[in-house]
């Protein structure tokens, strides 16, 4: 399928940001500490903790990431539970049918073409938007599987083109696909690599210790009816 799309979607000009500080991963691999993050079309302006303020184009952004650490870095994926005990098979099985959710043939085709597990897809889908193809996230985070407009470029589509559902689930297993085989099906890797980024995984090496990461990886661990390793409580 090609990822071209001619529909055409309003952005809502501007979305406030958290009052939380947040991480802003760029898509050269920088970290910036934020006071303050604020989407502005596709522009953002950032607020930097150390003074000043920087404005740039909102392609520039890799990630943005709670700044909220839940545990230290280096204590292990053991200790924060992040470990499921069942293991999940990743890639397609002809045995399975198309999950029982909304735009569930489209994810059911794509992945199959892909190799991707559909139901890893189907809870990815749920957990970034529920469902809502229009749904723009305050970190300018686009579509059914929230993909940053800079991911977006990477498989050559257009930030606008993401709101279309058939290239967004398209660009976001083909992405899944690549983050699966460069991490050799490690799941808590690669859900924390499409949460904060692989230059994310690179730095901490490993999951990063950020409480929003390791979050979103129990809360896919619980759509998926997995258990982490430690008997911690999936998030909500």
């Amino acid at each position: 399928m090609p990822l071209v799309s001619t529909l055409a979607v309003v952005l809502i000009v501007v979305v406030p940001s958290l009052a939380r500080g947040e991480i802003v991963i760029l898509d050269n691999g920088r970290f910036l500490k934020a006071e303050s993050y604020e989407l502005d079309g596709e522009r953002v302006r950032i607020r930097l903790e150390s003074g000043g303020e920087l404005i740039m184009p909102l392609l520039r952004i890799d990630r943005v990431i709670d700044d909220e650490i839940a545990i230290e870095a280096g204590s292990g994926l053991q200790d924060s539970g992040l470990v499921p005990t069942e293991p999940l098979y990743l890639g397609f099985s002809f045995e399975q049918a198309a999950p029982q959710t909304p735009y569930g043939e489209v994810i059911f085709s794509v992945s199959k073409r892909r190799n991707v597990n559909p139901e890893l897809v189907a809870a990815i889908v749920r957990a970034e938007s529920a469902f809502d193809p229009l749904a723009v996230s305050h970190k300018g985070a686009r579509g059914l599987m929230q993909l940053m407009p800079a991911t977006g470029k990477r498989f050559g589509v257009k930030p606008n083109e993401l709101f279309d559902s058939e290239i967004n689930i398209e660009v976001g297993v083909t992405y899944l696909e690549r983050l699966i085989e460069r991490y050799s099906d490690d799941l808590p890797l690669i859900l924390a690599a499409y949460n904060a980024g692989e230059g994310a995984v690179t730095r901490y090496r490993g999951v990063p210790p950020f409480r929003e990461t390791q979050d979103y990886i129990r809360r896919i661990y619980s759509l998926l009816g997995l258990t982490p390793a430690s008997g911690a409580a999936p998030g909500k």
